[in-house]
C-alpha cells in the first residue's frame, strides 16, 4: 500500500482518550479516572511501534507528547464492528406475519429457568424479532412479576405492580372490555415509555379474544419506501398523547416513529385511543394527517398482523417501542383472564450481555 492509499491515523484524542492502562482506568470497573479536559492542548504521538498483549496477541505500543505516557492497544480493538445499544432497526430482523406463521419464537419454561442457553435464546428473540412466547409458565397469582424478574425488574405505573385483563365493570380502559382492539402501543402518553410489556395468559375461554402483533419497525420501513415524505411528516412531528381518570393525568409529545441522529428507527409510538389535539398551523395539519392516515393503513395491511391464540400458561413477552399488539372482540360472558406487567430492554439487554458473557449460546 503506498503513501497514497494508506489510511489516515486515529485521531490523537480519540486514540488517548481509549487508553486502557490503570492510570487512566479504574482496572477494576473499566471507568475513566480523567477528564477530556485534563488531556493536553497540543497533544501528539511522539512515538509507535508494534507490542505484544500480556497474552502474547498483536498490539500497538503509542508514546504521547508532550507528556511521555505510553498506551497499549491491541491491534483487534482497531478493526472492532461499532456495538450498538440493539435498539434501533438496524439491529432487528423485521418481519411479516407469513414470515413466523409457522415459526413463532418459543421457549418451554422449565428449560427457560433451568438452562442458561435457552434463556440466552429467548431473550435474544426478544431483541431480534420483538417478542418470545413462554409456554407452561405455571397459572398462578402474580406469576407474571416472577417471569419479568428472571431478566430484569418490574416497571410499577398507576395501574400497580401488575395489571389484570379481564372484563371491569367500570374500565378506565378500553382494554378492560370485551371490545376488539386496534394495533397500537402501550402508554405512549409516558416518557420514557415502558419499553417492554409482559402478558400471562391464566384464562381463554371465550369466544374470542385472539391475539396480534404487528412489526412496526417493518411498517416504518414500507412507510419511508413507499411515501418518504410523510415518513418525513412523521419523524418530525411531536404529538400529544394523554390519559387521564380520577387519580392520574399523564402527558408526553412524542413522534409517531422516532429516529436516531443517523435516520435509523428507532421507535415507534402508536395509539389512537390516547392521541390528543395537535395545535399546528392549517398545512402542518394536513401534512400530518395525510401522513397518519397512510401509516395507520400500513398497520392494518392483513399481511403485517402476526395473529395467534394465547393458552393458559403462555407468557408474551414483546418489545413495546417496536410492536404493536391487538385484540380480537371477545363475549364478555366468557372467561378471559390476562395478568400483564411492564418492564424495561435496558435490565433485558443487560441479562443477555452477561449470558453471553459467561459463555451462554445465544
Amino acid at each position: 500500500m503506498d503513501a497514497t492509499t494508506a489510511p489516515a491515523p486515529p485521531p490523537a484524542y480519540w486514540l488517548r482518550d481509549n487508553c486502557p492502562c490503570a492510570d487512566c482506568r479504574d482496572p477494576r470497573n473499566g471507568q475513566k479516572l480523567f477528564q477530556i479536559t485534563d488531556l493536553p492542548e497540543d497533544l501528539a504521538v511522539a512515538a509507535e511501534r508494534p507490542a505484544r498483549t500480556p497474552s502474547g496477541a498483536p498490539a500497538r505500543e503509542v508514546v504521547w507528547a508532550p507528556d511521555g505516557h505510553v498506551s497499549h492497544y491491541p491491534e483487534e480493538w482497531f478493526t472492532a464492528a461499532p456495538a450498538g445499544d440493539g435498539r434501533t432497526e438496524a439491529d432487528k430482523e423485521t418481519w411479516t406475519a407469513d414470515a413466523l406463521r409457522d415459526r413463532l419464537p418459543e421457549a418451554d419454561w422449565d428449560a427457560y429457568r433451568t438452562d442458561a442457553g435457552t434463556r440466552a435464546r429467548a431473550l435474544e428473540q426478544v431483541l431480534r424479532l420483538g417478542f418470545v412466547v413462554l409456554r407452561g409458565v405455571p397459572c398462578r397469582d402474580r406469576q407474571v412479576l416472577y417471569v419479568a424478574r428472571s431478566f430484569g425488574y418490574v416497571r410499577e405505573t398507576n395501574y400497580g405492580e401488575l395489571f389484570e385483563v379481564r372484563v371491569e365493570r367500570d374500565p378506565n380502559n378500553l382494554a378492560f372490555t370485551g371490545q376488539h382492539i386496534t394495533p397500537h402501543t402501550d402508554n405512549p402518553y409516558r416518557d420514557p415509555v415502558p419499553t417492554l410489556q409482559l402478558l400471562h395468559c391464566l384464562a381463554n375461554a371465550a369466544r374470542g379474544g385472539d391475539s396480534g402483533l404487528v412489526d412496526g419497525f417493518r411498517a416504518a420501513a414500507l412507510l419511508r419506501e413507499e411515501a418518504p415524505g410523510d415518513f418525513a411528516v412523521l419523524t418530525a412531528t411531536p404529538v400529544p398523547f394523554a390519559f387521564r381518570d380520577a387519580r392520574t393525568e399523564l402527558r408526553a409529545e412524542r413522534p409517531l416513529i422516532e429516529t436516531d441522529p443517523l435516520g435509523r428507527v428507532r421507535e415507534v409510538r402508536f395509539n389512537n385511543r390516547s392521541i390528543g389535539t395537535l395545535r399546528l398551523d392549517a398545512a402542518r395539519l394536513d401534512a400530518f394527517y395525510a401522513a397518519y392516515r397512510r401509516f395507520a393503513a400500513i398497520l392494518l395491511r392483513p399481511g403485517l398482523q402476526l395473529d395467534f391464540r394465547l393458552a393458559p400458561g403462555d407468557c408474551l413477552v414483546f418489545d413495546n417501542t417496536r410492536l404493536l399488539h391487538a385484540r380480537t372482540a371477545f363475549e364478555e360472558s366468557g372467561e378471559r383472564h390476562l395478568q400483564g406487567t411492564y418492564a424495561d430492554l435496558d435490565s433485558l439487554l443487560s441479562t443477555l450481555a452477561v449470558l453471553r458473557r459467561e459463555g451462554a449460546a445465544a
